[in-house]
């Protein structure tokens, strides 16, 4: 359980004045909004770091009169109505100028350009695509390992337990935020994204696309302690029609007296779904979707290739955490847009790093292709499954997810397999009705390589 701040003291320098004098500069030290490392720290954290012989509550009075002068006011969430206001960070900074560098369509198509075709980065990455559908499952207890759901997921078979339900949820409420990113922001479509995402797997326990209508849900932490309790189903549905108000208005232009980038609008979005829980279960995987639809929405793209759950996965007391920092002080949205900001940061450099890795293997397998006659006698279809292989993005294909993925017929697809067994690069194996295909080691290829 995290420490609650101490009772705020309106006027702390009146008091330090008075009662310990000789201690005002060791006071006014600590009188800043974030401390010496740039953290915009709770209480819960804060406590910790104060020096001995100094008040708590003067010293945490302190940081929240540096922190006025700073927050804005953002939007109203629950009811009653609490404002919740928030302060622009370092952090958040840096994850909007990295998100601006590296994930808008023209980074893509840049990128694109340094590899070939759209759909060629497309297969390469798309690996990637999957991560957040699987590790937002785990994140909300699938149990299953990521290469058993990527296996899932490739072969295109149908679930057998509802952990395998629930990741082939993910994955579609994830596709379907990226085909309705030119939409408005409506009640209705939150509705859809919760039914796509959970139907089919526990109904009695999620209620596809049915907001909540009772007030016996809560949320837990891992030893059952009620860490949120929404708030009320009455005026629930009025509350997300000012949210989807709130979502629709522009706060991007220049004469707007509040500016907000939009990935600190989108993350703003996913805290208020899952501070208003509308549903009665699935309420984290539709905030965090909703948060990739606003993003593609502003043509924020190359987020279908970045997973942040992957992130927060790794550290989901942390996560839980920057919901309850903002709830315990005031609805200060700051805490947790920080948090995710940091989380998005890392997120794109891993995206980054996957790109550069798989361009310079392109390259260097291109080379191999060059010197030893292959790159003449395959297809461009051929290069770029082999290039996949060869990466191990993926290490078992089949003629439906190439044919998927290539967006070809299903007899080209097996065409171009097949050609690669012929030319002695991949191998085949049936598994059931179906041809399975995988690239041969490496090392086994040029030893046994006659042009």
């Amino acid at each position: 359980m995290i420490k609650t701040p101490p009772a705020r003291i309106r006027m702390p320098m009146v008091e330090i004045t008075e009662k310990a004098p000789n201690k005002i500069d060791d006071y006014m030290q600590l009188y800043a909004a974030l401390d010496s490392k740039g953290r915009y720290q709770h209480f819960d954290k804060l406590r910790f770091r104060i020096p001995e012989g100094l008040d708590h509550s003067l010293v945490w009075s302190l940081v929240k009169s540096a922190r006025d002068r700073q927050l804005s006011e953002v939007l109203p969430l629950g009811e009653p109505p609490k404002l919740c206001k928030l302060m622009l960070t370092p952090a958040m900074h840096m994850a909007t100028s990295e998100s601006d560098r590296h994930t808008t369509g023209a980074a893509l198509e840049w990128m694109c350009s340094k590899i070939g075709e759209r759909k060629h980065i497309h297969y390469l990455l798309n690996d990637l695509i999957e991560d957040e559908a699987i590790s937002s499952s785990q994140l909300e207890g699938a149990a299953t390992t990521t290469k058993a759901a990527k296996d899932l997921l490739k072969r295109n078979r149908g679930p057998r337990t509802p952990d395998e339900k629930m990741i082939i949820g993910n994955f579609k409420m994830m596709q379907c935020a990226w085909k309705r990113r030119h939409e408005e922001l409506t009640t209705d479509l939150i509705s859809e994204i919760h039914q796509v995402g959970v139907e089919g797997i526990d109904d009695e326990k999620y209620h596809p696309g049915a907001f909540r209508n009772t007030d016996d849900v809560v949320v837990e932490d891992g030893d059952g302690n009620v860490v949120h309790n929404p708030p009320p189903a009455a005026g629930l549905e009025k509350r997300l029609n000012d949210l989807v108000k709130w979502v629709n208005t522009n706060h991007s232009v220049s004469n707007s007296n509040v500016y907000l980038h939009p990935l600190i609008k989108g993350i703003i979005l996913h805290f208020a779904i899952g501070y208003e829980h509308p549903f009665h279960d699935g309420n984290g995987r539709v905030a965090r979707s909703l948060f990739y639809w606003f993003l593609f929405k502003h043509d924020f793209a190359a987020f279908r290739y970045i997973a942040i759950s992957t992130l927060l996965k790794s550290a989901p007391i942390q996560y839980g955490k920057s919901y309850l920092y903002t709830e315990t002080d005031d609805m200060d949205l700051t805490y947790f847009v920080d948090y995710q900001s940091r989380i998005i940061i890392r997120a794109i450099e891993e995206f980054k790093r996957a790109y550069e890795e798989t361009l310079d293997d392109m390259n260097k397998f291109n080379v191999f292709l060059y010197e030893s006659g292959l790159f003449g006698k395959l297809t461009d279809k051929q290069k770029v499954v082999l290039q996949v292989a060869k990466s191990g993005r993926a290490q078992e294909f089949t003629a439906q997810n190439v044919k998927e993925n290539l967006n070809c017929s299903y007899n080209t697809a097996s065409s171009i397999l097949n050609g690669l067994v012929e030319l002695k690069l991949f191998k085949k194996v049936k598994i059931g009705r179906e041809w399975v295909f995988s690239m041969k080691p490496t090392t086994d290829i040029i030893k046994n390589w006659k042009p």
